[in-house]
């Protein structure tokens, strides 16, 4: 059986190793070929036309014959309900099986038929992850505002400044896009960075501080 991996993490700072050796080792277990390993670091909430190695995947797929996707576990698929389910989807209509190791779920079964019940979890899981973020978000937007309205100050120290050195270094993803004449707004779009940040290296970058 022909099978493809596909790992990946929300920041640069995590790694997808442990993701990518467990799914080698199941591999292993269960006699499966792995084609190929896709991996990526991008945040779970693009869209899954954001995430260049998902797409990568989706053409491999198209034009290969994979009997099977693996994945860590169905957050690593993506956060959005909506866009998870669009990816099986496609993954459907392709006759190719996606199998979550964490839950042990499979989208198809031994007979190469859709499992109606691994669909319907499939959907639970995902909206509860994204409800999950929701609410993560919602926490810390409550303690910084209470922080705030009891005196406190969020950010960094009064005098503090990074050097243009420091900022460009940081923004390497904006630095190359507007290098590329991309829009601000585009850029903005493809690194999900704010304005301000954005258009403080553009600054930069015209008067070639830093350089």
């Amino acid at each position: 059986m022909k099978v493809v991996i596909y790992a990946r993490v929300s920041t640069n700072s995590q790694d997808y190793k442990r993701q990518t050796e467990e799914l080698l080792e199941f591999s292993q277990t269960r006699n499966y070929e792995v084609v190929k390993i896709f991996e990526e670091k991008i945040s779970g909430g693009k869209t899954n036309e954001e995430r260049p190695q998902l797409m990568k995947m989706i053409d491999f797929i198209k034009s290969n014959k994979i009997d099977k996707i693996l994945c860590w576990e169905l957050s690593r698929l993506g956060r959005n309900t909506i866009e998870v389910l669009k990816t099986i989807q496609l993954l459907n209509e392709n006759y190719i099986s996606l199998y979550i190791k964490n839950h042990n779920i499979e989208t198809f079964n031994d007979k190469c038929e859709i499992n109606p019940m691994s669909q319907f979890l499939i959907q639970i899981l995902t909206s509860v992850s994204e409800m999950e973020k929701t609410q993560i978000r919602q926490r810390i937007k409550s303690g910084y505002d209470s922080f705030r309205k009891n005196g406190g100050k969020v950010g960094r120290k009064d005098g503090f400044r990074k050097s243009p050195q420091t900022l460009l270094s940081e923004h390497k993803d904006v630095v190359k896009l507007l290098k590329q004449g991309m829009s601000v707004r585009k850029t903005m779009k493809l690194t999900d960075k704010s304005s301000g940040t954005v258009q403080k290296i553009k600054k930069m970058l015209s008067k070639g501080e830093g350089l």
